[in-house]
């Protein structure tokens, strides 16, 4: 075989390797089917989504080669639906010095989501201003609970972002690993709310049903992908 013939063999196998994992992006298997998963994004269309106070997707969103990308500041976005008790999953990505964040439990009664859902902060540690404290750092219920340092993959690399919220009960999950849990309404949430920025919207965090948003109003890319979300009972 010629060192021609060898490399396009070689090249053929890494597309055939690559294949299955390509395909199974964006999709649910039949395991979690049965357990009641549901994908909000198809790998195609934004159908699940639109921006916040708004009927479409903002400017600056866009679905590429299977992924949702940001690549600067634009509008937040948000479900079409709401959800009170759910297990959320999400791969993201960001690029050097990157910073957005996942709401939930978001409300429309004020001019911005975080004035009214808790947010999971999503950033680039290193780099990225926020990451001089674990209070607003990539995993974090931003500004409130803070979490651990060196679960966090660089930026340029994929992170999976879990959050499990069941009655007052919430869970931050990244990479596999837990990193924190708090009890909405409890008398160290309403403390920590009190002295944070947050105690300015009376109703922030109070929500027992809402909205999942991702924030789009900072700088850097931002890329989305296998959001999928399951509904849970409330005990």
């Amino acid at each position: 075989m010629t060192h021609r013939a060898f490399a396009g063999a070689a090249l053929f196998a890494a597309l055939l390797a690559a294949a299955p994992a390509a395909a199974q992006m964006n999709t649910l298997t039949k395991a979690e089917q049965a357990k009641g998963w549901r994908s909000l994004f198809d790998g195609k269309t934004m159908a699940d989504w639109r921006g916040y106070k708004m009927a479409d997707i903002p400017a600056g969103w866009r679905v590429a080669d299977g992924i949702i990308v940001k690549d600067s500041g634009a509008e937040d976005i948000v479900t079409r639906d709401s959800f009170a008790n759910f297990e959320l999953s999400i791969d993201w990505k960001l690029a050097k010095a990157g910073n957005s964040g996942i709401f939930y439990r978001g409300t429309e009664e004020y001019d911005h989501i975080y004035w009214s859902a808790p947010e999971y902060q999503l950033l680039d540690d290193k780099n990225a201003p926020d990451g001089t404290s674990r209070l607003t750092s990539a995993g974090a219920d931003y500004a409130l609970y803070p979490s651990p340092a060196g679960i966090e993959h660089p930026f340029g690399e994929w992170n999976t972002a879990r959050i499990i919220v069941r009655g007052n009960h919430v869970e931050h999950w990244m990479n596999g690993k837990k990193l924190l849990s708090y009890t909405l309404g409890s008398p160290d949430w309403a403390a920590k709310v009190k002295k944070s920025k947050f105690g300015a919207w009376a109703d922030y965090g109070k929500a027992t049903t809402g909205l999942i948003g991702v924030q789009g109003d900072h700088n850097g890319r931002l890329e989305l992908r296998n959001i999928k979300i399951r509904v849970l009972p409330e005990k």
